[in-house]
């Protein structure tokens, strides 16, 4: 519960691109799932640091040189009990 009060101020922030500043820009995402939509989905996955991680290596990755098509949030790790 506390980690999405936390998540919350970041996912807002990305809303707030989503709907206020991307249709301004021109459409040149080379990913699917959108960089913003993949961001949402890693801070909802993973929590805020490594959610964060995710994204901005996502964003940085998203150039001419780059791979392109369908790239996923990878999965949380599952944790074993020894």
């Amino acid at each position: 519960m506390l980690s999405k009060i936390f998540q919350l101020p970041f996912i807002l922030l990305i809303r707030f691109y989503q709907s206020a500043i991307s249709p301004f820009t021109p459409s040149s995402c080379r990913f699917s799932p959108t960089c913003s939509q993949y961001a949402i989905e890693a801070i909802q996955t993973h929590g805020i640091f490594y959610g964060n991680y995710l994204a901005l290596k996502r964003i940085l990755s998203c150039h001419p040189w780059g791979k392109t098509g369908y790239d996923p949030v990878p999965p949380r790790k599952a944790t074993t009990k020894d």
